[in-house]
């Protein structure tokens, strides 16, 4: 069954008649809304703007610079820093001048900075700071083609390193002798020129590079204009990784519908950040809803009382109506006088902590549990669930926001012009503008992931309901059979379990050939020590805290909740728990938080193997 959806409100002369390029969308925007608000960012304490217009003064000198170093068409630029303001002008200039951006997480290892950047052919890098450029230095022998590093906050010491603002300065001389040089570089792009090269974080062997031609992202961007979920009106606040296809796109929508947007990847300071920029609508990883829900509820609980009983009533009207407006009906009068008493009184309260006019979040990159995502719409905070690969330029399912498009423990309905099948296996299958025309240098990994009909193999598990509506159920590769016989699909336990634990970090599943499913745990530093003092156990360690008695029976109560609503050959049991949390610096989480599955299991494969005994 093929399916692409059709949605009477969606506009699609944006999308038959879109622009040729990012560098297009971009120069259209800033010619459309010149003087108004771009691009927001810290400088200290304080929050700074650039308008479009400044935006591209500089993202102009920019690429004007790069064309100086002698950056021709479709050549590459790699990009590794943290996100930040000038990230996004140094992608910006890359597009305008032609080039094509190389992606590079400011977490990737000195090796496979070396790897990414040489097998990309990028002959310019950007490097945030000194810590970057100490990787590129380590291996400069085996970086031949890289003509010129530029730094942004790190220290030039010989001619191979210059500073974003030399830059920009070499850009601002070659404007001055050459006015329309950065403008003839976009009028000469066209669809299918390559934009972005973005390698997965594979957890075995090299990283494959994805490319990604202009006509995707501007696919992407007028499709999410399209069905009308966003608008100049906005503000959005942007942490997530910009190396991350999650963060790219996100870059891409406010050239397209021209909303403002607050830059800051400091992930300690995501809730100050919200309460001071208040954004309508934020990206994020699961895992950023999981301990925002777990810290709240872990506080309201450790206060106990009354105040305690007053908030899960308040929630518990919330979840209610909540249920409702699922089936797309209304309270009646007693529940509606409740919920305004509710709201008033407690959720209201909980809406603030955020900044208090978030109209939607979105969640991808991994499973959303579903208590967490009812949790949110419970308070008043919609979180869509969207669906997408690095393969498909990010989204190419996502959750609408009004009525009959939403349905929770769905990534929703398809993108306008994506295409969706379903194989035999119940693999999800994807054809349309966003998907990769392939890998970098990689022929063969090519033909294996895209059919010659154009379909993209995602490797994901799933099903279509009769609305169109896409649920995921797992990874093809991570469903293990056990030595019984029997399919276990991880991912939906484990999101289920952090779902139930306020206190969960990770949950990881085992049982490949076993004859029983074992399990993982760790515990969230900030919320484990809330409960620790709960406990009589402050002031201890967090391996102490997390190896004791009571750490150990709170977790098999939560095990014993999940596995009420299991298989009885899901079911898990035995677990233990991880004296440390899993990380992305030791290499078990990606940059967007998302388990590294095989990595975890292999490096701890003894531990693991001791359950069994």
């Amino acid at each position: 069954m093929v399916r692409s959806v059709q949605d009477e409100t969606v506009n699609h002369a944006l999308i038959d008649n879109r622009a040729p390029s990012v560098g297009h969308v971009f120069r259209d925007r800033v010619r459309a809304t010149p003087h108004h608000e771009a691009f927001r960012y810290p400088v200290g304490e304080e929050w700074r703007s650039l308008t479009w217009e400044e935006s591209a003064t500089r993202a102009y000198r920019l690429a004007a610079g790069l064309i100086e170093l002698g950056i021709e068409p479709e050549e590459r630029v790699a990009l590794a820093s943290a996100t930040r303001v000038e990230w996004v002008l140094g992608d910006l200039a890359v597009m305008c001048a032609g080039a094509a951006t190389t992606t590079v997480y400011p977490t990737t290892s000195a090796e496979d900075v070396t790897y990414i950047v040489a097998d990309s052919g990028s002959r310019v890098v950007i490097a945030e700071d000194d810590a970057q450029l100490a990787k590129l230095r380590e291996h400069r022998s085996e970086l031949p083609d890289v003509v010129k590093v530029v730094t942004i906050d790190g220290t030039p010491d010989d001619e191979w390193v210059i500073t974003l603002a030399q830059l920009e300065e070499l850009g601002r001389q070659r404007l001055e002798r050459e006015p329309g040089v950065v403008d003839s570089r976009i009028d000469a792009l066209v669809p299918e020129h390559l934009a972005t090269i973005i390698y997965t974080s594979g957890t075995t062997g090299r990283p494959k590079g994805v490319r990604l031609p202009h006509s995707a992202w501007t696919y992407e961007g007028a499709a999410v204009d399209a069905i009308g979920i966003l608008s100049p009106d906005d503000l959005q606040f942007l942490w997530l990784p910009l190396a991350h296809v999650f963060g790219k796109v996100l870059l891409m929508l406010p050239l397209q519908v021209g909303f403002p947007t607050a830059v800051d990847g400091r992930v300690d300071k995501i809730v100050d950040n919200l309460a001071v920029v208040k954004p309508t609508f934020m990206g994020a990883a699961p895992r950023i809803f999981e301990k925002a829900y777990g810290r709240v509820n872990t506080m309201i609980d450790g206060e106990g009382g009354i105040k305690a009983t007053l908030f899960h009533w308040a929630v518990g009207v919330g979840r209610k109506v909540s249920e409702l407006r699922l089936q797309e009906r209304k309270p009646g009068a007693l529940l509606a006088a409740q919920h305004a008493v509710a709201d008033r009184l407690v959720l209201r309260t909980v809406r603030e902590r955020f900044g208090g006019r978030v109209r939607f979040f979105i969640s991808g990159s991994a499973a959303l549990n579903r208590d967490v995502a009812q949790w949110f719409d419970a308070v008043g905070m919609l979180i869509l669930e969207g669906y997408g690969l690095t393969e498909t330029s990010a989204a190419a399912f996502v959750n609408r926001p009004y009525p009959g498009g939403y349905d929770i423990g769905s990534v929703g309905w398809a993108l306008p012009g994506t295409e969706v099948r379903v194989a035999d296996d119940g693999e999800v299958l994807l054809r349309g503008p966003a998907v990769t025309r392939g890998y970098h240098g990689l022929e063969d990994a090519t033909r294996e992931a895209i059919d010659e009909d154009g379909w993209f193999r995602t490797g994901d598990i799933g099903n279509l309901d009769d609305r169109g509506f896409l649920r995921i159920t797992d990874r093809k590769k991570d469903l293990f059979k056990t030595s019984n016989g029997k399919y276990v699909a991880p991912s939906a336990i484990e999101a289920m379990f952090k779902g139930l634990c306020p206190y969960a970090s990770q949950l990881v599943i085992e049982g490949d050939g076993r004859n029983f499913v074992s399990a993982m745990v760790t515990l969230d530093p900030e919320a484990i020590e809330q409960w620790a003092k709960t406990q009589g156990l402050q002031g201890r360690s967090y391996a102490e805290i997390v190896s004791s008695p009571q750490a150990r029976e709170m977790v098999q109560g939560y095990i014993d909740e999940l596995n009420t609503q299991l298989n009885r050959w899901e079911t898990i049991k035995k677990f233990m728990i991880l004296d440390h949390d899993l990380t992305v610096e030791a290499g078990e989480l990606t940059p967007s938080l998302k388990l590294k599955r095989r990595v975890v299991t292999k490096k701890y494969q003894a531990e693991l193997d001791g359950l069994y005994v």
